[in-house]
């Protein structure tokens, strides 16, 4: 068996079974059964778990950081120094991941849980895996929004962003279930493409709303 395809094995298991059972919960037996290898080979491959987990991310970030620092570059070039506006920011982003090659119908679905899994579940490792290799194109992410959205508080900014990320990891990890009760409930069938088209002009409204920070009914008769 050639090197490449055990590394690609070891990598599609352990990609799966960190998206089903969690990183904690998924020991290296269950990846090298899945795999059909021996610890041997995930040892001298990815010497660690930690490691192995790292791989898996890069294995999708790393083309991803590249299309989507072109797309901005690309971005940014059209808009001969002005701010791109929201809608073209999420654009840029949403069109790079779509655009990605996916070695199967769920790779993006997958991607998506083990990116909300790296928030919910302690593995600082990984955050700082995440810091280290990939900040760059986040914090033009970042930038681009914040030019996008001046009228926005940093406590608002920060918040939406949080609200913009959950609706995006839940509808993006959901969507090979969303599909499929859109089919059997409306006889409509869609792709991820027409998914990710739909998700855009969400967050931008939801990221340019208006800042209504309503007192609950509760405390407004309290304090009348």
């Amino acid at each position: 068996m050639a090197q490449s395809d055990t590394v690609d094995r070891i990598l599609d298991a352990a990609e799966e079974l960190f998206a089903d059972r969690g990183f904690s919960e998924t020991s290296l037996r269950m990846i090298t059964s899945k795999a059909k290898v021996n610890l041997a080979a995930v040892n001298y491959h990815f010497g660690s778990k930690n490691a192995l987990i790292h791989a898996v991310f890069a294995r999708f970030l790393t083309p991803f950081s590249a299309t989507l620092e072109s797309a901005f570059d690309e971005l940014e070039a059209r808009c001969d120094g002005a701010p791109p506006t929201l809608n073209q920011t999420l654009w840029a982003l949403t069109e790079s991941a779509v655009r990605m090659p996916q070695r199967n119908e769920k790779g993006i679905s997958i991607f998506m849980r083990l990116l909300g899994l790296a928030y919910t579940q302690s593995q600082g490792h990984l955050r700082k895996f995440l810091e280290q290799e990939y900040s760059q194109p986040f914090s033009r992410f970042m930038r681009l929004l914040k030019e996008a959205t001046p009228q926005l508080s940093s406590v608002d900014r920060y918040w939406r962003i949080q609200f913009m990320l959950g609706a995006t990891a839940f509808t993006m990890s959901s969507s090979d279930a969303l599909r499929d009760i859109l089919q059997n409930k409306l006889g409509v069938e869609t792709t991820v493409q027409e998914i990710a088209a739909r998700l855009v002009p969400f967050l931008a409204a939801g990221m340019q709303a208006e800042d209504a920070m309503l007192v609950p009914p509760a405390h407004k008769s309290s304090v009348a």
